[in-house]
């Protein structure tokens, strides 16, 4: 320990380490009513990490060809020692990455912690959440089997129905008139390279943010947390009195992350068929069209809904409002309040949103 203390000294007189671990650490203080959902933020960041040394090691045997792809994969599965848990993880975690990140926004919904001046954090968390449904979309399609290759190509070929630009989109977004070659070299650099790099200049801003304005208090059991700031000038959130969060709410964090991993590992070794199709293990046949293709679960809503409109341009025009309205919610929601049972006109929105689009998502699975 007299070697550890002597290294510590060393470094502190140089860059003041016991200062920056009194007010980053142990000094930072959080509110004292503050939950567990406070933590999700916590568990999507171990998420992110796990899919991105997955998808590293992954890397190593893939081969981004159409021609050797669907091999590659099942090489990996069948011959790579522990390359089947590498690919189940990374698959599974995928699936709940976007489960997270939905409980996530759920609960700032809930707590009103979008509301001023948390416009910024609220709009890139929602940039956020597009990023990684676009990750999981061009994911989808690189181990070339038949779910992935009909199932990229439904999704592009809505593309078509917006006016004017609708055939340029879809053939930009294939790299020709039909799913190939191209397409999985474009959804191949996008998924390795742009959107990762994307999401994490995104997730450094959101923490960033974060950080700028404080932790939002929860708006249960203290009054004074219900309301807002809507003051003029730059206000930091502060916590006088609170719990730190070294060690207190670390234990939280660290608690919650063990009761993911938990599910997760569940998942990944007692039923990873759950997120598998059988024509996930078909590789793709370009003159064999499927019976029944659909896409990934947290896409069935938005599958459904093209489907309940005779013309898909009125289906994407339906959830693009939708999404326009979630992305600018905290410029509409001005109120003050932030207790959701003070908020009845923002319950019976968001509780009908919600099994609205639970309700979707369940006839889409079974139409």
């Amino acid at each position: 320990m007299t070697l550890i203390n002597r290294l510590i000294d060393w470094i502190d007189v140089r860059i003041g380490i016991r200062e920056i671990t009194r007010k980053e650490l142990t000094g930072y203080l959080l509110p004292r009513n503050i939950n567990s959902w406070y933590s999700l933020g916590s568990v999507l960041l171990v998420i992110f990490a796990i899919q991105v040394v997955s998808g590293i090691l992954l890397l190593i045997y893939y081969v981004p060809d159409s021609g050797k792809a669907f091999k590659s994969v099942t090489d990996i599965m069948n011959v790579v020692p522990f390359g089947w848990l590498i690919r189940l993880c990374h698959a599974v975690g995928s699936n709940m990455m976007v489960l997270a990140l939905l409980l996530h926004m759920l609960s700032v919904l809930f707590m009103g912690s979008y509301k001023s001046p948390r416009e910024l954090n609220w709009m890139t968390g929602f940039i956020l959440f597009v990023m990684v449904l676009g990750i999981s979309l061009t994911g989808y399609l690189l181990p070339w089997s038949q779910l992935s290759f009909w199932a990229t190509t439904v999704a592009t070929n809505s593309a078509n129905a917006i006016p004017v630009i609708g055939p340029s989109l879809v053939e930009f977004l294939r790299g020709g008139t039909l799913v190939g070659p191209p397409t999985l070299g474009r959804f191949f650099a996008l998924h390795v390279g742009v959107i990762p790099a994307g999401i994490v200049i995104l997730i450094a801003a959101h923490l960033f943010l974060l950080k700028r304005t404080g932790i939002s208090t929860p708006p249960f059991g203290l009054n004074e947390a219900n309301k807002p700031w809507q003051g003029e000038s730059y206000r930091y959130e502060d916590h006088p009195g609170g719990i730190p969060f070294i060690p207190d709410y670390a234990l939280e964090d660290l608690r919650s992350i063990f009761i993911y991993l938990a599910c997760f590992l569940a998942v990944v070794f007692f039923d990873p068929s759950l997120f598998f199709p059988k024509e996930a293990f078909i590789p793709a046949n370009a003159f064999i069209t499927p019976a029944h293709i659909k896409p990934e679960w947290y896409f069935l809503a938005n599958y459904q809904t093209l489907k309940i409109f005779p013309n898909e341009f009125i289906g994407l025009t339906v959830q693009g409002v939708a999404m326009t309205l979630l992305a600018v919610l905290p410029f509409i929601d001005r109120g003050r309040e932030r207790h959701p049972l003070k908020r009845p006109l923002f319950m019976a929105c968001s509780i009908g949103g919600i099994l609205l689009w639970i309700g979707l998502t369940v006839w889409g699975h079974y139409s």
